[in-house]
């Protein structure tokens, strides 16, 4: 505390007692009314829709009708604020089923607001209101987010509690009387009546699709093609510079990282860092207001809805990696921004100790899943994005918190339950982060249907094959053919898998290959932070080198990871730059980076190296598009024909031989997988068997090079070569036809794809 007269403005709390303080007459800008009787009317409205929704009212009178979840509450009042700052208290006195809510004639879109909750002080038993504490609304489809200073630090005025109380082992039992209006996030009141009529979402089916994980901001930031002030922006997404090189790519989805409205947390303002990837929610309605063009108070509504339209109009999906698992508000001693000062003991899980928080996530608390009111927030929230905001899917961020019923996570969970059964979500793409922090956490391949997963063991075991430090090769027999072990249960397919080599946590690619330890000193944490599991080979150098040798022997291991990836069954999730060789200089956790560190940088297209990979991941992305061989909907039986012996996956050693069951137990550098175009279930739309070419890879990740024995007839009496990553320039490899029986020198460290030249499709379709 820095003075007596600051020590005034707080009372301690006393077990189950509360003891009042006179609230200071302070609002935005230092300006506060109290309006009483004399303030706008307030109707008795109605208490759904939650939230603030602009509508015609009773006589045809416009306003807005607020109403706000508010379980054990006292008191609530909605607070007001004009466009210099002042605050006007209304009381909100009707109360229905814990719902407080009103009506106010003459409030529009563009007004600014927020809530006071009344109730007891007493963490000791979890409650922790503080009507001092201006709170977001849950429900505020807008948030005015930019603060009214730069601040080095969260101010202490946004506390419940006294942040600086000398006695520490009680600091967050005491309460702070202090106003936080002028320190907080506000919600906006916005009216939407767009019906979305000229939009046609992709529907990309599962198997087809191929994921580009991204940031709005980092993605476009320094593009070139975008004008300036569109850049870090929806508007800059939208913009057709950004979108060309997508549809160039050959994705066709966008999975982005957070853009719910967040904050950031005091940590990183005292060293001068701001939050960049966005998994801190504080507004699970509101897309963030610092990623708009437009401004912040209700635009940035619509200007997400136009970034959604254009990428749809170019048949990419948009997939939006959501953080329901923790909010902004941290533990006990976080600040009090919303749902801690609503209802603490409703709104988080709490221990025994009911001052504290249950932690699952890492982030200081965690939503409390099974109460049916944060039930409720989380999928009123997803059916909006979906049906208001047009997106097509969502990423789950510790999805096995979500899943988690009183303690354990439970596959039969409230969350779980209401997604497969909701006419809406169980519509839209469904991707699981499968773990949390907790014991039991870890729950790769346990989703139910319906739901696909980020799949760490396909990312792990390529990773180790190519740095050469698999025992033997079962794992990855699994991950390269679509991990049936984890997912052939339940009516699952292949295309639950979401394989991947890095993710926006990690190394990028290029560094997965630059570097063997991590380097996040820029974060100020003493490079504790980021994991020591990278699984990474730096070639022989740590970091940039000036080696040709080495610098050739990275490049080739980017094109080995991605065609392995690419090839791959199961759906491939890009992250954004790996296709030209982003490096964040060794970072594997650049959370708090928001700086040329994680911006993509554009001029990478036009250096030889990089310009080779993205042609590449071009070439691949486009055979992937044109072969159902390799976008299987439906697992591999390894069953022999009976008419010729041939299977619809089978595996070969060097010697041209069928792997025995010795052989997947023996340590190896070499891989090879044939797929069978003639045996791949299913029918297309019109009802005609689907067949394709049949295709061999050969995955060699020893430094020497080795014979290779082409399996001949029946499975082929030719090959053509269509991938050879030992060569620099991708042009010369295509064309080059061997027989089937023939022995070939396969370069080290390399990938051979090849189509068998014997079969044609008939029907490449699926």
């Amino acid at each position: 505390m820095s003075s007596a007269a600051e020590q005034e403005t707080v009372q301690e709390g006393v077990r189950g007692e509360v003891l009042p303080g006179p609230l200071p007459a302070v609002g935005v800008n230092g300006r506060h009314r109290d309006t009483g009787a004399r303030g706008p009317e307030v109707w008795p409205g109605a208490p759904t829709p939650l939230g603030a929704r602009f509508r015609i009212g009773p006589d045809g009178v416009a306003g807005t009708n607020f109403a706000l979840w508010a379980g054990g509450a006292e008191a609530v009042e909605l607070c007001l604020f004009d466009e210099a700052g002042v605050e006007t208290r209304l009381p909100l006195s009707e109360l229905t089923h814990e719902i407080w809510h009103g009506f106010v004639p003459g409030v529009r879109p563009g007004q600014r607001y927020g809530f006071r909750v009344h109730g007891r002080w007493d963490p000791w038993t979890g409650a922790r209101w503080n009507p001092a504490k201006l709170l977001l609304d849950p429900y505020a489809r807008a948030v005015d987010g930019a603060p009214p200073h730069d601040y080095s630090a969260l101010p202490a005025e946004v506390y419940g509690h006294v942040r600086d109380w000398p006695q520490q082992q009680v600091a967050d039992t005491v309460r702070d009387d202090r106003d936080s209006a002028p320190y907080v996030p506000k919600g906006v009141v916005v009216h939407d009546d767009d019906d979305w009529a000229d939009d046609r979402r992709p529907k990309t089916p599962w198997a087809d699709s191929v994921i580009y994980e991204l940031h709005v901001r980092g993605f476009t930031k320094l593009h070139p093609g975008i004008p300036e002030e569109l850049r870090g922006t929806y508007a800059g997404l939208a913009h057709p510079a950004a979108i060309e090189h997508l549809v160039r790519l050959g994705v066709t989805a966008v999975e982005l990282l957070p853009v719910h409205q967040y904050a950031h947390e005091d940590h990183l303002l005292r060293r001068g860092l701001r939050n960049y990837w966005g998994y801190n929610s504080i507004g699970y309605f509101a897309p963030h207001a610092a990623y708009s063009a437009s401004g912040a108070t209700g635009q940035q509504v619509g200007e997400f809805k136009r970034m959604v339209r254009a990428l749809h109009a170019a048949g990419i999906e948009v997939i939006l990696d959501v953080v329901y698992n923790h909010t902004a508000e941290a533990g006990e001693l976080g600040p009090t921004l919303s749902l801690r000062g609503i209802d603490n003991r409703g709104y988080y899980r709490l221990q025994s100790d009911a001052r504290r928080y249950a932690d699952y996530t890492g982030c200081g608390n965690t939503l409390h899943v099974v109460q049916p009111h944060v039930l409720r927030l989380i999928t009123d929230s997803l059916r909006y994005w979906v049906t208001e905001m047009g997106v097509d899917g969502f990423r789950f961020d510790l999805a096995a918190a979500l899943a988690r019923s009183m303690h354990d996570v439970d596959m039969l969970s409230p969350f779980l339950a209401v997604i497969a059964q909701d006419p809406v979500l169980r519509r839209v793409k469904l991707i699981a982060e499968p773990w949390d922090v907790g014991n039991g956490g870890y729950q790769v391949g346990a989703f139910p249907p319906l739901w696909t997963e980020w799949n760490d063991r396909y990312r792990d075991a390529v990773r180790d094959f190519w740095r050469g430090a698999l025992p033997d090769v079962r794992d990855l027999g699994y991950r390269l053919s679509g991990s049936s072990d984890l997912y052939a249960w339940g009516g699952r397919r292949p295309y639950a898998s979401i394989n991947f080599v890095t993710a926006h946590d990690g190394f990028t690619l290029r560094d997965l290959v630059s570097y063997e330890q991590k380097h996040n000193d820029a974060n100020g944490e003493g490079n504790r932070d980021g994991t020591n599991d990278n699984r990474s080979w730096n070639c022989g150098a740590e970091g940039e080198s000036d080696d040709a040798e080495i610098n050739a022997l990275r490049r080739r291991q980017l094109r080995n990871l991605l065609t392995t990836l690419l090839v791959s069954t199961g759906v491939p999730m890009l992250v954004a730059g790996d296709e030209m060789g982003r490096t964040q200089g060794g970072s594997n956790n650049a959370y708090c980076q928001d700086n040329e560190v994680s911006w993509l940088d554009w001029s990478l297209r036009e250096q030889p190296g990089p310009r080779g990979l993205l042609e590449l991941t071009t070439r691949l992305l486009a055979l992937r598009h044109s072969h159902p061989v390799l976008r299987r909907r439906a697992f591999f039986s390894g069953r022999a024909r009976e008419a010729d012996g041939l299977r619809d996956l089978a595996w070969f050693t060097p010697h041209g031989t069928e792997m025995t069951e010795r052989d997947w137990y023996a340590p190896a550098s070499t891989v090879a997988l044939y797929l069978s175009g003639r045996d791949i279930p299913g029918r297309d739309a019109r009802g005609a068997e689907v067949t394709d070419d049949s295709f061999l890879a050969v995955l060699h990740a020893a430094d020497r090079p080795t014979s290779f024995q082409l399996p001949g007839p029946p499975w082929a009496q030719a090959y053509e070569l269509v991938v050879d990553t030992s060569r620099e320039d991708q042009a010369t490899a295509p064309g080059t036809v061997h027989r089937g029986g023939e022995t070939v020198t396969v370069p080290p460290r390399s990938v051979l794809l090849l189509k068998v030249g014997h079969e044609r499709s008939r029907a490449k379709t699926g």
